[in-house]
């Protein structure tokens, strides 16, 4: 392995212990709070969290070994498998990340009638058709041999091992892509901009009131003003980074990964392998990011952790606390006894 593979290799590994360390982390407090599990976001963030941490112990590994050993890792069967869970897994976390961006669109746009157009229900009914339409495609590609370990990415994944069948695995690669990642993209820019539009506008609403306050208060005090001056800024900025961290992220971890696969089709530009493992890497990073960008840096999963930490510690106090309570001699008296 030359410094291009051992840096690869490294990588990987800190993506997997961070993906499985922070999807964990999620995963016990989706468990743990019963506000959590009552939203209807929630159950989004679960079934993302688990596409996750099953792409964590499945597709990643093999790819960490297929850097290491510059071939396939394993059998054939075992390769079908983790090609057939990839694409499987890759397709519905895109298709729920589309629709935490409709439940806030909904939450943001018709607060009124959320909870009459978001319900459990209706939840359930959107995560079925992301699993069905997120199986129907390695469906295919398993039953015409579509799967198998693509040295460009070091991964098992869809792959065509024929010539004659080019053309027909280039129709199926891009009505994939358009219709699990660019659909992805679309319905995530869409509402995610409506949400800004909203935002923006009731920002303007409080800056008008923030202003017509400070004009009246004469006796205010500079810092006290020029606080309200910084908050208000804050609130502008608040809303505009939080989706372009949803938007951003987004297109930075798949977008490359995408592009290198159509790009592959056309023969046209020669493509390096340690390229097509980094898009590789990009893509994993998103497994990294989606429990701090859609959970783990929310005022609710926060909260959540400080009462398991409080309650831990509490706990590790009484226990200590009953053994210092504990007479020194307790085990002569017990003998004496």
């Amino acid at each position: 392995m030359n410094i291009w593979e051992v840096t690869l290799a490294f990588v990987v590994v800190v993506l997997m212990l961070v993906s499985l360390l922070s999807n964990v982390l999620v995963l016990i407090c989706f468990l743990y709070s019963a506000d959590i599990r009552k939203q209807v976001p929630g159950l989004f963030i679960l079934n993302l969290t688990l596409c996750n941490l099953l792409m964590t112990v499945s597709s990643m590994p093999l790819t960490l070994a297929g850097i290491i050993y510059e071939r396939q890792p394993g059998g054939d069967e075992v390769c079908h498998v983790v090609g057939f869970l990839e694409t499987f897994l890759t397709t519905n976390s895109m298709l729920s990340m589309a629709a935490l961006s409709i439940d806030r669109w909904i939450a943001v746009v018709f607060p009124l009638s959320y909870h009459s157009k978001m319900r459990y229900r209706d939840a359930a009914l959107i995560l079925s058709y992301t699993w069905l339409h997120s199986v129907s495609f390695p469906i295919v590609a398993a039953s015409l041999s579509w799967v198998g370990f693509h040295h460009l990415y070091a991964s098992c994944t869809l792959y065509n091992k024929r010539p004659e069948e080019r053309t027909q695995f280039m129709i199926f690669t891009g009505v994939f892509h358009t219709l699990s990642f660019l659909l992805s993209l679309v319905v995530l820019c869409f509402t995610y901009l409506k949400v800004l539009k909203v935002a923006r506008f009731h920002c303007k609403r409080i800056d008008v009131i923030t202003m017509q306050t400070l004009v009246l208060l004469v006796d205010i005090h500079p810092s006290v003003r020029e606080r309200c001056l910084e908050e208000q800024k804050r609130r502008r900025q608040r809303a505009t980074k939080k989706i372009s961290t949803f938007i951003g992220t987004f297109i930075l971890c798949f977008a490359p990964y995408v592009i290198t696969r159509l790009i592959e089709l056309s023969s046209v530009v020669p493509i390096s392998s340690h390229w097509g493992i980094i898009s590789k890497c990009l893509a994993y990073s998103k497994v990294v990011s989606d429990p701090f960008v859609y959970s783990l840096l929310r005022h609710q999963y926060k909260k959540t952790w400080k009462d398991i930490i409080n309650r831990i510690l509490k706990r590790s106090s009484i226990n200590a606390s009953a053994l210092a309570s504990e007479p020194p001699n307790r085990n002569i008296l017990q003998l004496n006894e």
